[in-house]
């Protein structure tokens, strides 16, 4: 069982990152290597968070083991030790063999950090370019970030320099690397400080107010109308962009050097811009330079970009508000449920998507009714209940974690507990939980911030390249910060804790923070206390109101602004309504139609095919009757042609009507 635990997480991990990147990123369409990169980053520090617990508990076993087999005698001072028939170690169940967990964290750590620092900048540079080869993409990112990796070549350099002029200092190599891990982690932990406070508030809450449906519907018809704007700038803009692609298309004719990369532009636009564009294109005339001017290769290129994330905000938008839809009908039902006699849910519209049919059978109406419009509420409040006491010991915890005697943060005292009684299935429990909650904040806070439209995590597949290479970043820059974190709020980080003992694998690799004793004893401690002033400001949505005195409008419940979007969002969502309603009303006519014609109509049409069948069969066989009793010599043919065609009437064509059929003109005399 020693190595099962961490090839079971190792394989769970992944598949867990498999199935978050599958929600937010679209395999079919985006480039195999963003979609490889970012699951790599998201793997990689999921599988820190995952992994870490085990590693708590092999060191704590590994400091038993070394406790019982010194004795107080041989005590040197750097271990606190009992003699070996007061203790009594157990193995953990995940027990990992020595040796493992360095090397593992090593290849993890340092590969997370080539990720975030060298390959993910230059792919994000790399999707963004609207360059028509590889070789032009290339040269685009690495002209982007030229300056990026510019500005960190020149801070190290100036750094060696001090470092060699300086005769006080005498770095060695392992030290250097000390001091690059500390600024990394100095960097990440500045921006873990800024998400966790967010978080921590913000998640209860969420919950807590997931329990009001007055609340969702509001905030709902809110979303609706910000959403039906940015709709209506992405088709405005989109219109726009295929615009210029079509009088590009039509000045470019085919024979043109740069035709190849105004195909590749039309290949990105949406299929009916392309249809609409080969209809107009007149390919058999020649170009002719002297008398239009042509664009160059660099301004079709900043078209293409342009094409690319026009098309992708159009496709977002339209598919954003398609679930919009459908999560403002449901709240509706579910406020028109709750006084239902019957106690059985009663949808306005059927689902367009197949239901699957053991949900259906034990997800019956009733059940929904009462998980719906009784238990769900107060699951989510209790559920609230529970996140909001996990933030306050983690707020707590973040203020006096540094304090050693007595031990005030309370999960040391926690893991501490269990120390001494030797439970590791409690401390990798209890270290799961911290470490998965402290994870939810930040993480979370990751997937719902949003920069303009340059950022944006969207579910179902609407994300494109460039956020998801950037949360790639974000992830692999906050999860070592965030362990480090996690490792002091326990005491199990020698730099917090200030004893003498045995590290944990993870901490050994981080190197001693002694080398910057400003770092270790300065801003590691005492910058975590900023999360209670940033928890406050979000708890009474300071940077919510700041940002609506900027124009940026956001939910608030006191504001007139909000008032109106919120109107204007039920208006939207009625009309809405009204269309799918008449959809399916006329849906419902042509089935009823077909439900009572339909046989009436096989019928006859049935009818109709025997006829035909017989005449065919009838025309058949008086071909194939054998033809020689009628057969007569070429010349009596020949006459008897020759006199139907002189008895023959002409048509009258100033006639009223015209019958095709000789024997009613026969009849008729």
């Amino acid at each position: 069982m020693s190595g099962a635990a961490l090839g079971f997480e190792i394989v769970f991990v992944f598949f867990l990152a498999l199935f978050l990147l599958h929600r937010y990123g679209d395999f079919k369409k985006q480039h195999r290597l963003v979609i490889i990169a970012t699951l790599l980053a998201w793997y990689l520090c999921f599988l820190i968070v995952f992994i870490l617990p085990l590693d708590v508990s092999t060191t704590i076993y590994n400091r038993c083991k070394l406790a019982v087999n010194s004795s107080p005698a041989e005590s040197n001072g750097s271990y606190v030790t009992l003699a070996p028939s007061k203790q009594k170690c157990f193995k953990p169940w995940s027990y990992i063999p020595d040796g493992i967990m360095p090397i593992f964290w090593r290849v993890v750590y340092w590969t997370s950090q080539f990720l975030t620092w060298i390959l993910l900048p230059f792919m994000q540079s790399y999707a963004r370019s609207g360059g028509f080869s590889i070789t032009g993409k290339i040269k685009t990112a690495l002209i982007e970030n030229a300056i990026y990796y510019g500005t960190y070549l020149l801070i190290f350099g100036a750094f060696l320099i001090y470092v060699a002029v300086n005769p006080n200092f005498n770095l060695q190599w392992n030290q250097l690397q000390t001091i690059g891990i500390a600024a990394a982690n100095t960097w990440g932990l500045f921006l873990l400080v800024l998400l966790l406070g967010y978080g921590l508030v913000e998640i209860p809450r969420s919950h807590w107010n997931g329990a009001k449906r007055g609340y969702l519907l509001m905030k709902t018809y809110f979303k609706a109308a910000k959403l039906m704007t940015e709709k209506a700038d992405a088709e405005e803009n989109l219109e726009d962009i295929m615009e210029e692609v079509r009088k590009v298309s039509e000045s470019i004719k085919y024979n043109h050097p740069l035709r190849k990369c105004v195909d590749t532009i039309l290949k990105k636009c949406p299929t009916e811009y392309q249809e609409r564009m080969g209809r107009n294109m007149d390919d058999y005339e020649d170009f002719d330079e002297r008398q239009n001017s042509y664009p160059s290769e660099k301004s079709l290129a900043k078209l293409h970009k342009q094409v690319i994330y026009s098309v992708q905000r159009h496709r977002r938008t339209q598919v954003q508000w398609q679930i919009l839809l459908e999560k403002a009908f449901y709240l509706e039902d579910v406020a028109k449920n709750e006084s239902s006699a019957t106690r059985q849910f009663v949808h306005t519209f059927h689902s367009q998507e197949p239901e699957n049919k053991i949900i259906q059978y034990f997800y019956t109406p009733t059940v929904e009714w009462y998980w719906e419009c009784l238990l769900r509420p107060w699951f989510y409040r209790v559920l609230a209940v529970v996140l909001a006491t996990f933030s306050v010991i983690v707020v707590w915890s973040e203020c006096t974690f540094f304090s050693t005697k007595p031990v005030l943060s309370l999960f040391a005292v926690f893991i501490q507990l269990a120390e001494n009684t030797y439970n590791y299935i409690y401390i990798e429990m209890a270290c799961f939980l911290t470490i998965f909650f402290l994870s939810i904040c930040v993480y979370s806070t990751v997937f719902r911030i949003r920069v303009f439209n340059y950022y944006y995590l969207a579910s179902h597949h609407q994300t494109d390249a460039y956020s998801l290479l950037f949360s790639g970043m974000l992830f692999c820059r906050l999860t070592p910060p965030l362990c480090l974190n996690f490792l002091g709020l326990t005491h199990m980080d020698a730099t917090i804790s200030h004893k003498n003992t045995q590290p944990t694998a993870y901490t050994s690799i981080m190197g001693s923070m002694r080398v910057l004793s400003f770092i270790a004893d300065g801003f590691y401690i005492y910058y975590p206390m900023l999360v209670v002033i940033l928890c406050i400001a979000t708890y009474f949505s300071l940077g919510t109101r700041c940002l609506n005195l900027l124009g940026f409008q956001q939910f608030m419940g006191d504001s007139e602004m909000t008032s109106d979007l919120i109107d204007e969002g039920k208006e939207l969502i009625r009309r809405e309504k009204r269309k799918r309603q008449r959809q399916e009303e006329g849906e419902n006519r042509r089935r009823e139609w077909k439900e009572r014609y339909g046989n009436r109509d096989d019928s006859t049409r049935s009818r109709a095919v025997h006829t035909d069948q017989k005449e065919s069969s009838f025309s058949e066989t008086n071909t194939n009757r054998p033809l020689s009793k009628y057969t007569r010599s070429n010349g009596r043919t020949e006459r008897d042609r020759v006199e139907l065609l002189q008895d023959a009437e002409p048509l009258d064509f100033n006639a009223d009507s015209v019958n095709d059929d000789p024997l009613e003109s026969d009849s008729g005399r």
